[in-house]
């Protein structure tokens, strides 16, 4: 069944035909420290629900950037590297000294792979983690545009946002593609010194007019001390907006089933 599973944090598990990804691996336990650089860290406050033991086989990771609530100690020492993990060049770089299969990516570049009939492509559209100074301490971040043809129809389009600020980048993303069936939204308003580094409520609201999704699947939103605008703070400003209709907030574990295409132009 084509879907997307829930594990916790930013990592999900998206099955789309015969191919399976998984996005952004954190499965550090409630209570351990996710490791953010600079110094900086942050406790984790939700048990995920799943290891990597418990993950089936893997095409991919999709991975938007190298912090240690996106891909932690865990994920290092323990997931397989065969699938490559589809990221940026910067995180690239890391990976592959630690073993890591890479296809690093630059904004508008494609990974892909076939399997018969089917096709499936990952594209690096761009993320702005923070603005100023700070956004040139953090490590580049990217959103990720997937898609999944079968016999050359388009059966999903998937907008997975990464840790970004709304703002015209995401203009540039929506000239350039259709609105997407999904999007896949990080939220949580977190703050690292001083400043907002990912999206809280008002931001994606803006955000989900922008890209004008079918569906929203919030993300990234209480798993740490860092995040500071919780989920109901951004589901009540959806429903004020007319967007209650589309919020589908999973819980840990639970798969949201994807209808099958096709997918109109």
């Amino acid at each position: 069944m084509d879907g997307i599973t829930f594990i916790g944090n930013a990592t999900t598990l998206i099955r789309l035909g015969t191919f399976t990804l998984l996005t952004d691996p954190n499965f550090l336990h409630r209570g351990q420290r996710a490791y953010l650089g600079k110094g900086l860290w942050s406790r984790r406050l939700r048990e995920p629900a799943m290891q990597p033991d418990g993950l089936p086989p893997l095409d991919a990771v999709v991975l938007s950037h190298l912090h240690g609530d996106h891909f932690d100690r865990v994920a290092r020492r323990r997931l397989t590297r065969t699938p490559p993990v589809v990221t940026t060049p910067h995180a690239a770089g890391r990976l592959e000294k630690w073993g890591f299969t890479t296809d690093a990516l630059q904004n508008w570049q494609v990974h892909e792979q076939t399997k018969g009939l089917e096709r499936l492509t990952v594209e690096s559209v761009p993320g702005v983690h923070a603005r100023g100074a700070l956004g040139r301490l953090l490590p580049p971040v990217m959103g990720s545009w997937v898609e999944h043809h079968v016999n050359g129809v388009l059966q999903h389009r998937i907008y997975i946002s990464g840790d970004t600020l709304t703002g015209d980048h995401v203009d540039e993303i929506r000239r350039r593609h259709p609105a997407p069936g999904v999007a896949v939204v990080h939220l949580g308003g977190t703050r690292v010194l001083f400043s907002t580094v990912t999206m809280d409520a008002e931001q994606g609201i803006d955000f989900v007019r922008r890209v004008d999704p079918g569906r929203v699947i919030p993300v990234h939103y209480d798993d740490y001390r860092v995040f500071k605008s919780p989920l109901s703070d951004f589901v009540d400003a959806a429903g004020a907006a007319g967007l209650g209709s589309r919020i589908d907030v999973p819980l840990r574990g639970e798969t949201l089933p994807l209808p099958a295409g096709p997918v109109g132009a």
